[in-house]
């Protein structure tokens, strides 16, 4: 089962008789409901099982497969992708990580029957501060007393099970909570309340709701590894969710400007078609070098899980942060060209506002960007200082992005402070003699980036205690913001370095010069090469689209 199979049961999106096509996904989304047509499909797919280690009868073995699979489903509606796919792995991930053999068993027999696992952290009072979680798991004769709500929780009414987040200690600190594995079927009656929906404006048809516990005896077998590591295991487990994550925002994207595009040329404005407007061409230009962005640094990133897991508390972050922000700013950008047609719920090009208001919440559900900002900031005093002038270079397999992988071990991932920036080495190695005046505009933006990265040096090195929580700065956040941009256009470096001759030149040249715009100071290509550059990317992009192929870095073909 592979991502183009998924592609090919799906079928068409634009055939308007397809019970899982745009025109029925739009439908769904009227009514504020899943697809159930989709539902069913991914069930004949066996969907669940790519959140289930091959170990245990699935087929989840490589970060980047699953990353391309669930693409494909965010690329035709991103509520299926959250509403069937992504809870369930979110919950899972915990339970691989650290949970015993039984509750793996328990928790790969539901998923490959095509259960649901829902993930109760969050209360709405707490957000993503999980360290104040209010809701409480006391130690009981036989096991454990469950009291609290859980609130917007993606599934938690239909799921079968669901991994939740306990305190367990009074004290404060990241030994107070636990998680634990609990069976709906399982749990007394009378003991759980389910609350009302959540509505939200985006991702309708996924079923937001809450849960209210009160004294609910649970066995000490829903525990979740050891008492007090509850924080511990799900910053572990967020290394793979947070670096999945960002590879499937390229799906979204990619159906939007597919729209886009087919607007432009099929609109008429001024006695021609809105596509021979240099604004517009360079506006879907510039979008399409985002996407490029998008999608090769999370292919590294996602190349790191297996490589270098050792830095995932710095790469997951990194990724989620910046994708989240790229993706939200082409989808304005790109709502500019289609003006009033961006709104509208019905026609040709409807789908653009479905997925415009479905990626808003995808970017923040799980973290929120300020929340992965946080995250990076007291990391970046010992990458200043200890890291980035050690310089060690990752190896080349870590960019070539498709390439061979060791089985993913999650066992590997750890929330402490890495020793290295293989990544941040490799764009060293590359700006090696570069220089800002070099003809060569590849080694002009190396130089860029090596020169960004010494301000930054300095400017981490510098940071104090105060700085490194979330009461810091707007200094600091920034110093956060930048360094993931360089990290990003390190990465697609090392991408072309390595394996450049699949891509297009140009498009090489158009990434970086959206990523270095995203750390000031004035361009490194000058105004006709940036506008051969966009040029050229315009057209290259309208071939794709005519010619039915994705517009990320694979250029597959899909069903048209």
């Amino acid at each position: 089962m592979t991502a183009a199979a998924l592609d090919a049961l799906l079928g068409d999106a634009l055939d308007d008789h397809n019970p899982v096509g745009h025109a029925a996904v739009l439908a769904a989304d009227e009514r504020q409901e899943m697809l159930a047509e989709g539902e069913r499909a991914l069930d004949t797919y066996g969907l669940n099982a790519e959140f289930v280690p091959v170990a245990h009868g699935g087929r989840l073995e490589r970060a980047d497969r699953l990353a391309e699979v669930l693409r494909t489903l965010w690329r035709r509606d991103p509520c299926l992708g959250l509403g069937y796919g992504f809870s369930s792995l979110i919950a899972s991930v915990n339970i691989w990580t650290a949970g015993d053999e039984e509750q793996r068993r328990r928790a790969a027999d539901l998923l490959l029957a095509n259960g649901r696992i829902a993930v109760a952290f969050h209360e709405l009072a707490h957000g993503n501060d999980f360290a104040h979680a209010e809701f409480a798991a006391r130690p009981h004769a036989d096991g454990w007393l469950l009291s609290g709500r859980k609130e917007v929780v993606a599934n938690v009414r239909r799921a079968e099970a669901m991994v939740v987040f306990a305190r367990t200690g009074a004290g404060a600190g990241s030994r107070g909570h636990s998680q634990f594995l609990l069976l709906r079927d399982g749990l007394p009656a009378g003991a759980l309340r389910d609350l009302p929906r959540f509505h939200s404006s985006g991702m309708r048809g996924v079923q937001l709701g809450g849960v209210e516990f009160t004294d609910c005896p649970v066995p000490p077998g829903a525990l979740i590894g050891s008492p007090g590591q509850g924080i511990e295991v799900a910053l572990r487990s967020y290394q793979t969710t947070r670096s999945v994550g960002p590879a499937v925002y390229v799906g979204p994207l990619d159906t939007a400007l597919r729209l886009v595009i087919r607007c432009s040329l099929d609109r008429r404005l001024y006695g021609g078609a809105v596509a021979d407007l240099p604004y517009v061409r360079a506006a879907i230009a510039r979008a399409w070098a985002d996407l490029l962005a998008m999608d090769a640094f999370s292919g590294v990133v996602l190349r790191a899980l297996h490589l270098e897991p050792e830095a995932m508390a710095v790469y997951a972050p990194a990724a989620k942060y910046l994708t989240a922000r790229i993706l939200l700013d082409a989808f304005d950008d790109l709502r500019a060209v289609l003006g009033a047609r961006s709104y509208l719920r019905r026609g040709p090009y409807a789908m653009f506002q479905k997925l415009a208001r479905d990626v808003a919440p995808a970017t923040f559900s799980h973290v929120s960007l300020a929340a992965a900002l946080v995250t990076l900031l007291p990391q970046l005093p010992r990458l200043a200082r200890r890291a980035w002038p050690d310089g060690r270079a990752a190896a080349p397999a870590l960019f070539d992005l498709g390439g061979d992988l060791p089985a993913l071990s999650l066992d590997r991932l750890s929330p402490g402070m890495p020793r290295h920036d293989g990544v941040i080495g490799t764009l060293l190695k590359i700006a090696d003699g570069a220089r800002a005046d070099d003809s060569d505009p590849v080694r002009r933006f190396a130089a860029r980036c090596r020169d960004e990265l010494e301000a930054l040096r300095k400017g981490c090195a510098a940071l104090g205690p105060e700085d490194l929580t979330i009461d810091a700065s707007p200094a600091a956040f920034a110093l956060a913001d930048r360094y993931t941009a360089v990290l990003a256009a390190a990465s697609v470096l090392g991408v072309w370095q390595e394996c450049g001759t699949r891509y297009p030149a140009a498009a090489l040249l158009g990434v970086l010069d959206r990523l270095t715009g995203r750390m000031g100071g004035p361009p490194v290509l000058t105004p006709a090469e940036r506008a051969d550059v966009e040029r050229r990317l315009f057209d290259l992009a309208v071939e794709r689209c005519l010619d039915s192929r994705l517009l990320d870095l694979s250029a597959r073909r899909v069903p048209s």
